[in-house]
């Protein structure tokens, strides 16, 4: 009777083709963020949707939460929800320094919701080019 001599092979490993970077949603959040300019803001869903992820404002919400740690800086105080609500104010060192950082840029401010909303809104979808 012959045997099966069928040896096991070690799985091959597959290795990166590419010299790009791997993707990260954060960074391309902040990378957006980054663009906003002063006196001017933007919501978390007006962000997922320019990154083509509609249904990821929460996940913009997470990214804005871990700003702090970023380098160079994230203006995080520029990204409010989408009723011009100060949302994230509990995340920053004291629960006013988001307002006062938009009232620094002459963002008014009114019982934390943000004055002129429309007017100032910066849409990332038609002021950036893809």
């Amino acid at each position: 009777m012959k045997k099966n001599s069928a040896v096991k092979k070690d799985p091959v490993k597959e290795t990166a083709k590419s010299t790009v970077r791997e993707y990260s949603f954060f960074a391309d959040v902040y990378d957006i963020v980054r663009q906003i300019p002063k006196g001017r803001v933007t919501s978390y869903g007006a962000i997922a949707v320019y990154l083509g992820t509609k249904l990821s404002a929460r996940m913009v919400g997470w990214a804005m939460n871990a700003a702090h740690t970023a380098k160079p800086t994230i203006p995080a105080h520029r990204v409010v929800n989408r009723n011009g609500m100060l949302t994230g104010r509990h995340h920053f060192a004291t629960p006013t320094l988001m307002e006062e950082l938009l009232k620094k840029e002459k963002v008014q401010v009114k019982d934390d919701k943000i004055i002129d909303f429309k007017n100032i809104f910066w849409d990332p979808a038609t002021e950036l080019v893809l």
